[in-house]
């Protein structure tokens, strides 16, 4: 199958996922801020397709459950944008750097990846969204203590289901 039908596939795949696991961890209060479940289609389109693909991702997968479901919320979502558009193009351009070195690169990726969105959301939040009402404390507990169980999550099954897909030849190693 031609690489950009298969990379548009797969994006429209995870943006698809993006919709529908986030509403299935709501079920839960607070689950959705806790497991970030919206994170991991994204951070998976980045790791295995190119950058545009993750980008738009990264992108379009908020806008769209933010209009189908409210979530997430109003102001959540610039911030929330911003981080999974990163999380995309870097994964993206981090694995094509890195995808010689097996599963360490997909974890170096998905690692690299996971700090520039976070970094590149709390620098938006800090300066353009919530300008004076945002501090490094406020960063480190939303972004790192309140959601260790959806980083732990992350880092346990997005190198499970890239393995997985390449085991079943749906991806390459190139």
């Amino acid at each position: 199958m031609n690489t950009k039908i298969r990379s548009l596939s797969f994006t429209g795949l995870c943006v698809a996922l993006g919709l529908v696991l986030p509403p299935a961890f709501h079920t839960i209060p607070n689950a959705g801020v806790v497991f970030l479940p919206m994170h991991i289609p994204v951070l998976l389109c980045g790791l295995i397709t190119g950058w545009p693909y993750g980008l738009a991702c990264g992108v379009i997968t908020p806008i769209l459950s933010h209009l189908a479901t409210g979530m997430p919320p109003t102001p959540v979502l610039p911030g929330m944008v911003v981080e999974l558009a990163v999380y995309g193009l870097v994964g993206s351009l981090l694995m094509r750097r890195l995808i010689r070195r097996g599963m360490a690169g997909v974890y170096g990726a998905l690692i690299g990846a996971m700090l520039a969105g976070r970094l590149a959301a709390g620098v938006a939040k800090a300066l353009i969204f919530n300008v004076g009402a945002y501090s490094l404390e406020i960063w480190i507990a939303s972004s790192f203590v309140t959601a260790l169980p959806g980083i732990l999550l992350q880092l346990v099954a997005i190198p499970a289901i890239v393995l997985a897909l390449r085991r079943a030849r749906i991806i390459q190693a190139q």
